[in-house]
């Protein structure tokens, strides 16, 4: 682990982006040293940008849910300002009593009901994407491409109404928004995104349908406040991207790790019934989100004794750390789908904990329960050292995953 020092000699950054593709493949030796250390570490982030690094399971859920930390990127210190890539005014980027009114909003739309009657959709979506890969000769495929990122996709457009959404596009711009190391390929995915968004809410604005974006244009609370055109922007651009992003990588850490604990394989394969903890333990041992979306100080702000200065700088939770910590979960490291793994911080903590939770529990369950009825003997095709993951701190997954049956 690369430290740099300041002029007394004491430990002042850890730097994650000198430590490659070690740290990209494997980040949870590194955050338990540092979770060893104390709670609160300097860190030179992979993108670029120096943060205050916030580890351990008891610290990362009271820092998740402290309201003096702030969301909104107008009161980020100046220099962090390139990093910033949403569009629009969005829930992830707004504090109360903002956040409250856009959530309040969302959420009488995107409701439980609606989650669950798209579970036959999502059943027959999942059976069309698998009918197409094990209909291929060589007997191999890149899950990726083939069931974990077209899913989702297929999904979150249905849901948002939004059939003519040119998906690789997108998917190359949502990529570059969320795990691009390079500032300036983030801002170029931002600065293109509005366009494709713009025309996407002007034709629901003019033909609504029977979707969740026509219904988000049209919703009003009580008071008749409703979203604005810069905020319907935001809305469009986090259920896109959120929608199908945290997904993705969802599915795709979760067959990696069974594949590689061919026990728990074999545990699933006996007893379906364990699907519902199997997922849970999938988000808790590999979830999908390494750290959270970016917070601020308001304030001087204490951690554990360890006071970080107030004037804006960036704090980030490793989720990734708090799901194996060892105080909160036994034996942290192991993956066991029978673990009681009740109180992961995979979709965050508090006020701006995932809205999209419910979805993404769907999908994973429908896609891992009916790939595993349909490959009676899945396998991974490459070593699993060998597989590439996404880079950056926000988003952790693999880039492709390939398998055989």
């Amino acid at each position: 682990m690369t430290t740099e020092t300041n002029a007394t000699g004491a430990a002042a950054v850890v730097d994650l982006a000198a430590l490659g593709e070690d740290f990209t493949r494997d980040p949870y030796p590194v955050y338990a040293r540092l979770r060893e250390q104390g709670p609160v570490h300097r860190i030179r982030m992979p993108e670029g940008a120096e943060a205050w690094l916030v580890v351990g399971h008891a610290e990362g859920r009271a820092v998740l849910a402290d309201p003096r930390l702030s969301k909104q990127w107008e009161n980020a210190a100046p220099s962090l300002g390139v990093f910033q890539v949403a569009s629009g005014s969005t829930m992830l980027s707004s504090d109360p009593p903002m956040h409250s009114r856009l959530r309040r909003l969302v959420a009488r739309e995107f409701t439980a009901r609606r989650v669950a009657q798209l579970a036959p959709r999502i059943q027959e979506m999942t059976d069309e994407l698998l009918d197409g890969m094990l209909a291929r000769p060589a007997r191999t495929a890149d899950l990726v491409q083939s069931l974990a990122f077209p899913l989702p996709m297929t999904v979150i457009c249905e849901l948002l109404g939004v059939p003519f959404l040119d998906r690789d596009t997108f998917r190359d711009l949502s990529n570059a928004a969320v795990a691009a190391t390079d500032p300036q390929e983030r801002m170029a995915a931002a600065k293109a995104m509005p366009a494709t968004l713009g025309a996407l809410i002007e034709s629901k604005r003019q033909q609504p349908g029977d979707d969740l974006m026509s219904a988000l244009i049209h919703a009003s609370d009580e008071d008749g406040d409703r979203l604005s055109p810069d905020e319907l922007l935001g809305m469009a651009w986090l259920l896109l991207v959120a929608g199908h992003e945290t997904t993705v990588n969802l599915i795709s850490n979760g067959v990696l790790a069974l594949l590689t604990h061919p026990d728990q394989l074999a545990a699933l394969r006996t007893d379906h019934t364990l699907i519902d903890n199997a997922v849970e333990e999938m988000l808790r041992y590999e979830g999908p989100v390494e750290t959270p979306t970016y917070r601020f100080t308001t304030e001087p702000f204490d951690v554990a004794g360890t006071v970080i200065p107030g004037g804006g700088e960036l704090v980030l939770v490793a989720l990734s750390d708090a799901n194996r910590d060892p105080a909160r979960y036994p034996d942290a490291d192991r993956f066991d789908i029978r673990r009681d793994a009740q109180g992961h911080l995979a979709f965050g903590h508090g006020i701006h904990f995932c809205l999209g939770a419910p979805l993404a529990r769907l999908e994973a369950k429908i896609a891992v329960r009916s790939l595993l009825d349909r490959c009676a003997d899945l396998a991974l095709d490459i070593h699993p050292a060998a597989v590439s993951w996404r880079t950056g701190l926000l988003i952790r997954g693999p880039q492709a995953l390939p398998v055989s049956w």
